[in-house]
């Protein structure tokens, strides 16, 4: 192409950054550009909240309008703060490749507690303009006050800096691609699969062009990625089902394993200070995938549970608890089994030289720390699920290795990336399956201790719920002892062991994304019965 190209941008650190990088990657296929700086709406009113904006494309109108008028040729956007419609006359010819959509929060030290989820003190004040940050971080943290938060990335740093808040909350793409330097702040980072699921196409740059401009659409073929393309299609798709905007308080994510199956995580609130529904849903392709979603969320014309059962007890504060309840679910919660120590005393020589202290469930934390242990002060603890990490954290530890997954076998192999090498101590049940060592190489010293014992209940009471959540294969065995699956009764198992238990049985089971309660309302509000 021989003409220079125009690109229009905002003119933020972050939309300058988003901007050369595509000049740059316009450069590598040798096609010149040069930037416009354009002012938008969304960057002259810094005073209200987004949802508070009239329209949908406060942050991209100008610069569309500057397209359509032949002032500029292309225009780079952030992705997710375009509406799910073009303007007529205008596409989106290329996406980027995606940063990482996780999201941080930025904690001033002194206002940091461990021992808390995320680790914003009681009653913290955090900074965000987002209607969906603010309903997922409620429905995790229920104590902690909000204030609005505007500005460009440097601006909302800075009011941190001016301790206008005690924690603020970001997209981890936007610190990434302008590499600052925020070790003043205690950082938090939340996972896209994790307690909040980020907005539709987060971390994704989008091109746009004139439709008729056909020769630049096809130079722009060069740099799109049809992968991300697709990904991205799913989570927009969405959004534009719901004809919701920016100020939806709706997340959307989608990833494909190697096998190419989509797995698509959903949250979606009345308002900012509604408990979210989330969804997860896998498919082999992605065609119809934002129609089911859509209709899974339509809980007037389909019957959720009315009951469930789960093998363990709950408090009213518990995440999957308060999340049934908002649909009116009774909860049957019960444990099947009860625990007893098998030592009562430690011989504290023994974990001198320990490096890594993993623990499969919450029970091995209870016991091991009722023993008052004395370990190294750089050990490193690793937990199977969040509900590990959070009793971990309400004992003052910082946990470094967190198994999301359900299948022990895979967070078997991501430990032992961590772990190959060093001194590993298990404190395990007796007959414990003994998982998460499998994937450890011969070089790894392995200290196992057995400090507590399962003993299964007699004379389990039956239940007529309509899904029934397994929370461990002695759970498993407690309950079918002595009774037998209720025709149109659903199972639930957590983690790949407890389904064996089913396997066995010849029982058709689901099994959550995440081995934790956030896992388990995902399903089950999944679930038609």
């Amino acid at each position: 192409m021989n003409r220079v190209i125009t690109i229009g941008t905002r003119g933020s650190e972050l939309a300058l950054w988003q901007a050369n990088y595509i000049k740059d990657r316009l450069a590598e296929i040798n096609v010149q550009a040069q930037l416009k700086i354009i002012k938008t709406q969304g960057d002259n009113i810094l005073n209200l909240r987004l949802d508070k904006l009239e329209g949908k494309g406060f942050f991209t109108k100008e610069l569309e309008e500057h397209l359509l008028d032949g002032s500029i040729d292309l225009a780079v956007h952030s992705h997710k703060d375009l509406p799910t419609v073009n303007p007529p006359g205008l596409m989106i010819a290329a996406v980027s490749d995606r940063e990482d959509p996780s999201e941080v929060i930025l904690i001033l030290k002194d206002c940091v507690d461990s021992s808390k989820k995320l680790s914003v003190k009681h009653n913290g004040i955090v900074g965000t303009s987002s209607n969906r940050r603010q309903s997922q971080l409620l429905a995790v943290r229920p104590d902690l006050e909000f204030e609005n938060l505007r500005g460009n990335v440097n601006t909302r740093i800075q009011k941190l800096r001016d301790e206008k808040y005690d924690a603020i909350i970001m997209a981890k793409a936007g610190i990434s691609r302008l590499n600052l330097d925020l070790s003043e702040f205690y950082i938090e980072e939340i996972e896209p699969t994790a307690e909040m699921v980020p907005a539709p196409a987060q971390g994704v740059l989008a091109v746009q062009i004139r439709e008729s401009d056909t020769a630049l659409y096809q130079v722009l073929q060069q740099i799109h990625n049809a992968t991300v393309a697709e990904q991205i299609g799913v989570e927009r798709k969405v959004l534009n089902l719901f004809d919701g905007g920016c100020h939806m308080p709706l997340g959307c994510y989608c990833k494909q394993d190697e096998e190419g199956v989509f797995h698509v995580w959903t949250t979606k609130a009345d308002n900012q200070n509604d408990f979210p529904d989330r969804l997860y849903v896998n498919a082999p392709t992605s065609e119809g995938l934002a129609e089911h979603i859509l209709q899974k969320f339509d809980v007037t014309n389909r019957k959720l549970p009315k009951k469930v059962f789960i093998s363990r007890e709950l408090s009213e504060h518990s995440y999957f608890a308060r999340a049934l309840s908002k649909h009116n679910i009774e909860i049957d919660a019960r444990s099947l089994i009860r625990t007893v120590p098998t030592i009562h005393k430690l011989d504290s020589y023994v974990f001198k030289q320990v490096d890594w202290v993993f623990f499969s469930s919450k029970n091995g934390i209870e016991y091991f720390f009722s023993l008052d242990p004395l370990l190294p002060k750089d050990v490193k603890f690793g937990v199977v699920g969040r509900g590990s990490e959070d009793a971990l954290r309400a004992l003052g530890k910082t946990v470094s290795f967190i198994g999301e997954s359900s299948d022990t076998a895979e967070i078997s192999e991501e430990f032992a990336a961590v772990a190959n090498g060093s001194t590993v101590l298990f404190p395990l049940a007796k007959d414990s399956l003994r998982s998460i060592r499998k994937s450890l190489s011969e070089d790894t010293k392995i200290i196992e201790l057995v400090i507590y014992e399962t003993i299964l209940e007699e004379d389990v009471e039956p239940t007529y719920a309509d899904v029934l959540v397994f929370t461990s294969p002695s759970n498993v065995d407690a309950y079918f002892a002595d009774n037998l699956l209720e025709p149109g009764q659903q199972i639930v198992a957590i983690g790949k062991s407890t389904g064996q238990k089913f396997d066995e049985m010849g029982v058709k089971y689901i099994l959550p994304a995440s081995p934790d309660e956030i896992g388990l309302a995902e399903v089950v509000f999944g679930i038609d019965v």
